[in-house]
């Protein structure tokens, strides 16, 4: 199960919070917010009941959320296999449009050879993989530009109508 992901938003600045609270406030088990205290969010003191100011709440939470990023420098895209930013394999890089001035980026790993994805700007594309040639590729038919339905079915209500 994936690690959850608490707002720090929703702590108000100006309040302190029991451990109750705080778990309440954020969604979590109390357990939880005794792990953040021993992974470095302070107390008021150290005197029960245990207290948390909100400021120092949002700051801790901030931090956490912060480290966990994995900016993609230029020339690499995310690769959710590998969970860090890759080079993509020598090949075809695809921009599927979606729109007038965005689309999808699609290629494939250098290191594992898994589809990577990322949305982007047609205009960002040269910024994002410089050096690299990209093909247009035609966008997937809208749901309404379709044919209709085959009414083949086993059921009475389709022989029957």
């Amino acid at each position: 199960m994936p690690a959850q992901q608490v707002d720090p938003r929703r702590i108000k600045q100006n309040r302190s919070y029991k451990i109750g609270e705080l778990a309440a406030c954020c969604g979590v088990h109390k357990n939880t917010v005794r792990h953040w205290q021993s992974a470095g969010l302070k107390s008021l003191d150290d005197e029960r009941p245990i207290m948390f100011h909100g400021t120092a709440i949002r700051a801790f939470l901030s931090s956490r959320k912060a480290s966990r990023k994995r900016p993609c420098p230029a020339g690499s895209l995310y690769c959710f296999r590998c969970r860090a930013p890759q080079r993509p394999a020598p090949g075809p890089v695809e921009f599927v449009a979606i729109n007038i001035l965005s689309g999808n980026i699609r290629t494939s790993c250098a290191t594992c050879g898994t589809t990577m994805h990322r949305r982007a700007r047609k205009s960002a594309l040269a910024s994002i993989l410089p050096g690299r040639t990209i093909q247009f590729a035609e966008g997937q038919p809208r749901l309404k530009g379709r044919s209709p339905p085959s009414l083949n079915c086993d059921s009475k209500r389709c022989a029957t109508t």
